[in-house]
């Protein structure tokens, strides 16, 4: 099995936006942006020439068979997640997860999973919409409504339509790191890297006004000033606001509290200082505002499931310098 070796599964009447999705991010030569050569591999239950949802046709040309060198198998957005898939595909799915392979799904292909039994007391995600009958059909998934997309280590489901590209981006970025997986997010004209934990949807979409402007350089300011102490009364302050006015205006355009982001942000910071320097975690926990190495590994392993040391391990194949 090789964690290079991506296998996606289509259908008959996938949507070619969802199928585009793993493809853009693993399906093209980026080796010139520092990626590894990926073996993408389109599979489908019966190969062969698939109708998308809107007419298009692929060619897929690998069977189920596929899933037994794939580290990877991404189950796109079901086209009905009402009908059960079929049974040879949940069986292949439950078996290539036995043998190791990381199992992926893309909005509603959850149910795909749900289905297999793969999600059964674990959190899973699913587009916002569906989520109420996800929860009642699957009552032993602890379902969370409201995330981009939740990562269990070795099963993945993700939010509806373009959080499947925020979690596509997410492996990629567990795979490669943060340095490399920014350059592919340019190439492709999106946001870098959005927390998994981030809202869905936000309140109402956000009037571009002088006020916002404000809030939005308020923003990029406290992203430089992560090392100091930050509250909603300093930030309020500095984007010369009420703490009550700064508080509605930002989490309409957040969707999320001040603390919340914060605190994503400060992990955001430290995981690009793991990947990419030798700094010791009590230097990167000061540099990021958390203040003591032991807040720094509590907030990382309650958001990662993992350690500081482990993660810059598996990132950098380094010895963990620092972490003591």
């Amino acid at each position: 099995m090789d964690q290079d070796t991506i296998a996606v599964v289509s259908f008959p009447g996938i949507s070619a936006f969802h199928l585009s999705v793993p493809t853009l991010v693993f399906g093209e030569d980026r080796r010139e942006d520092g990626l590894p050569n990926f073996q993408f591999k389109i599979c489908a239950v019966s190969p062969g020439m698939l109708r998308t949802s809107c007419g298009l046709q692929v060619n897929v040309q690998h069977g189920l068979e596929c899933f037994a060198d794939a580290g990877t198998i991404i189950v796109p957005s079901w086209q009905n997640p009402l009908e059960r898939p079929p049974e040879v595909l949940l069986r292949a799915l439950r078996e290539a997860h036995e043998a190791g392979a990381r199992i992926v799904g893309l909005c509603l292909g959850a149910f795909v999973l749900a289905e297999a039994g793969l999600l059964d007391d674990r959190p899973a995600t699913t587009h916002w919409l569906w989520t109420e009958r996800f929860a009642k059909r699957f009552p032993k998934i602890k379902v969370d409504p409201k995330v981009l997309y939740i990562d269990d280590g070795d099963i993945i489901t993700s939010a509806g339509t373009a959080a499947g590209l925020d979690c596509c981006l997410h492996l990629l970025r567990r795979r490669v790191g943060a340095t490399i997986t920014n350059r592919v997010a340019r190439r492709l004209v999106v946001p870098p890297h959005r927390q998994g934990g981030q809202a869905q949807f936000i309140e109402q979409p956000v009037v571009i006004n002088q006020g916002d402007e404000r809030l939005s350089k308020t923003l990029e300011w406290a992203l430089t000033k992560l090392d100091r102490r930050l509250d909603v009364d300093t930030l309020a302050d500095q984007a010369g606001m009420s703490r009550r006015t700064f508080t509605r205006r930002f989490h309409r355009l957040t969707g999320s509290t001040v603390i919340k982001w914060l605190t994503e942000q400060r992990l955001t910071s430290t995981r690009e200082l793991l990947e990419t320097t030798d700094l010791a975690i009590e230097q990167i926990a000061s540099a990021t505002g958390f203040g003591t190495a032991l807040s720094l590994r509590s907030h990382f392993l309650k958001t990662f499931r993992t350690s500081p040391s482990t993660y810059r391990r598996e990132f950098r194949g380094a010895s963990g310098a620092g972490e003591k």
